[in-house]
């Protein structure tokens, strides 16, 4: 390249500058400067590019810009060393080394060539270009330092190089902390040795980041998976993307890669130029055959919903069967939700059951309809655990555990009738919280004290525990409450929604589960069961997906039986049993009525949701504390069977019944309640 070249591309810069507003926010960043109190021998500038903008101008720039982006920082350097002087913005730069600028990209061209996908990166030398790569994060550090900029000064008292700013390193892609600042840097005048000035040393920012493809995670839900190995990639934030990044979101990285030389080994690392937090892709589309069923149920509000869990799990459990888990484990999927705007929707699910194996492996049917689902494997780490860096820092590693993995998710931890009682202890205080608190002590990790560091955990838990294999209930045990086993009460109140399965066919329900078991063992798949709606896997999934994206109202007449009924469970429960009704299951009947309108693909929540959300949390509440006046039957959900001829009919009957049943609860204990809810 010629200097007519460089000078041509240098005009194209001070074009783009001009035009994007890059010499204002320049002269801006100048402004802090002019303390007297700041001495640096860097400053750094960082300058939003626009390729796209950029090759419109000069297409030759816009090739440097994507192809080689140190010779396209040293361009801008020059120019913007030229306008600072040019316009007299600062006295304190005295030399082009002085300036540091960092260019940030605003997106890359979408074509292949500048893809990097996580499942197949190269590890070889290649050209250091920008490229753009989605994952999950699985491990991050703290944030710690790093050398920026360093000025040396020449031993050389008679060199001109032994004052002023004419040896500067700065920090650049793949460079180590020793490739910016070491001892045996000679002088380009002299070659007498080099000593770093220390007043003149500037800090930055750094955070290490594991990275990985999202298809790793589809292994975490217990899928069979083909024989491939998941690699995660270290990703280096550094001063302004440092915190721009959490574990288990999954994010979009525009990056340089570079191979760090730690010798005797070689890393391929990224460094990170731009960051934005993903979306997951999701199924705007109803499968046809739910879209005929909607459109066939529209004259009740609770058909739709009840025929989606009697047809569901087929393949674990026979149609009729464990009706309200799978009704219950619907809703949980399409409530679960966290948005780019850190708003998080969740329902637990904890399940007290004589029959976990089938329990297990329905759960685990379900949890591969989630947008992200995570088995929590016994012998694995369920929230954090923590390593030393292997990049030099020797700072905590924070690696993920099973629940921040399922971030957004559906987090299954089986059986807990066998944990201990310290780690049902940690599960109910982050059940009760939100966050996991992790200890880092300072002695380890080279830190000067200890710190104890609280990360968000945003999963809903899906949970089962063996009931109580006893012939009868304890004198003083009260009507309707269930045998839970090992589970502690403050943990089943932790978890919030608890369900009793117990099958009213008794031993005629296990002798057609053994039979559909046997069935789907030698003939997978095949369905011997004469029903007038069947839907497979891929179209729950598309339903989930659909009904998960929904945004809902809460409608007024919703919004005050669920008041109606707070207030007064609240006031029965505190008279007959001296039961303290937590504001918690406000949250709780909200949360269940807007899942039940999202399931039934609406965007209003009706009264008819809030019933079904006060019929399973007050048959939760009776589960942990006993039955109320508002005495329900044993499942109130699906009273009667919905498989037969008159079943949604009768069904549809019960509830209304039930509905007035609740408003006369109502009326009875909530004083003032005929002022917001309307006489039927």
């Amino acid at each position: 390249m010629n200097m007519a070249d460089v000078l041509s591309l240098k005009e194209s810069i001070v074009v783009y500058l001009d035009r994007s507003g890059g010499f204002k926010k320049l002269s801006n960043d100048c402004r802090p400067l002019n303390d007297p109190q700041r001495t640096e021998a860097v400053y750094k500038f960082c300058i939003r590019v626009n390729p796209t903008d950029v090759m419109e101008i000069d297409p030759m720039l816009g090739d440097l810009v994507l192809h080689n982006p140190l010779k396209a920082t040293y361009l801008f350097q020059s120019v913007c060393f030229l306008a600072i002087k040019t316009l007299s913005l600062t006295e304190k730069i005295c030399t082009e080394s002085q300036v540091n600028v960092t260019l940030n990209l605003t997106h890359l061209p979408p074509f292949p060539e500048y893809m990097l996908d996580l499942c197949k990166f190269p590890r070889v030398y290649g050209p250091m270009r920008p490229v753009c790569m989605e994952g999950f994060v699985i491990a991050m550090t703290r944030v710690t330092k790093y050398t920026q900029g360093a000025r040396f000064l020449c031993v050389n008292d008679e060199c001109p190089c032994s004052t002023g700013f004419h040896h500067i390193r700065v920090h650049t892609p793949g460079a180590t902390e020793s490739a910016t600042v070491r001892n045996d840097f000679t002088c380009m005048i002299c070659s007498s040795q080099l000593k770093e000035d220390m007043k003149f040393r500037v800090l930055g920012d750094k955070q290490l980041v594991e990275l990985i493809h999202a298809k790793a995670l589809e292994a975490l839900k217990g899928n069979q998976q083909k024989p491939l190995r998941y690699q995660p990639v270290t990703v280096f934030l550094r001063d302004e993307l440092c915190n721009s990044m959490r574990i288990g979101q999954l994010y979009s990285v525009l990056g340089i890669p570079a191979l760090v030389h730690q010798w005797p080994n070689i890393t391929w690392n990224v460094e990170a130029n731009n960051v934005q937090q993903s979306e997951p892709e999701s199924c705007s589309k109803l499968p046809t055959k739910f879209l005929e069923l909607l459109n066939g149920t529209t004259s009740s509000a609770w058909r739709f919903s009840a025929i989606a869990a009697h047809c569901f799990g087929l393949e674990v459990a026979p149609p009729g069967l464990y009706n309200t888990v799978k009704f219950i484990l619907l809703l949980s999927l399409v409530q679960t939700k966290t948005n780019t705007k850190d708003t998080f929707q969740y329902l637990n699910v904890l399940v007290v059951t004589s029959e976990t194996l089938i329990m297990d492996r329905l759960m685990a049917h379900s949890l591969r309809l989630a947008c992200r689902g995570v088995r929590h494997q016994a012998s694995g780490e369920m929230f954090a655990s923590l390593s030393r860096d292997e990049h030099g820092a020797g700072a905590a590693n924070i690696h993920a555990g099973s629940a921040l993995l399922a971030t957004g998710g559906i987090c299954m931890l089986g059986d807990i009738s066998c944990y201990k009682k310290d780690k049902l202890d940690h599960i109910q205080s982050v059940l009760e919280s939100h966050t996991a608190s992790v200890f880092i002590p300072g002695k380890k990790f080279g830190e000067d004290a200890d710190q104890l560091l609280s990360l968000p955990v945003q999963c809903s838990f899906w949970a089962l525990t063996e009931s109580s294999q006893r012939s009868g209930k304890l004198d003083s045990a009260v009507l309707g409450t269930a045998e839970m086993g090992s589970v502690p009460l403050q943990f089943s109140e932790a978890f919030g929604l608890i369900i009793e399965c117990k099958e009213r066919v008794g031993q005629q329900a296990q002798l057609a589960q053994m039979l559909h078991t046997l069935q789907q063992a030698v003939h997978p798949g095949l369905l011997n069961y004469p029903l007038h709606w069947e839907f497979s896997t891929q179209d729950y999934t598309e339903l989930v997906s659909c009904a998960r994206d929904l945004q809902v109202e809460l409608l007024p007449a919703a919004k005050a039986l669920i008041h109606g009924y707070y207030m007064a469970s609240r006031r029965a429960r505190t008279q007959s049993h001296g039961v303290k009704i937590s504001a918690a299951s406000i949250k709780l009947l909200i949360s269940l009525a807007e899942a039940h309108c999202k399931l039934c693909l609406r965007t209003k929540v009706l009264e008819e949701d809030a019933v079904i959300a006060v019929l399973l949390c007050e048959n939760a509440v009776t589960l942990k504390h006993g039955a109320s006046t508002l005495f329900l039957p044993p499942d109130p959900v699906f009273p009667c069977d919905v498989g037969e001829a008159d079943g949604l009919h009768r069904r549809d009957m019960m509830l209304d019944e039930l509905h007035q049943n609740i408003l006369r609860f109502i009326y009875t204990y909530a004083p003032g309640a005929d002022t917001y809810i309307t006489e039927e």
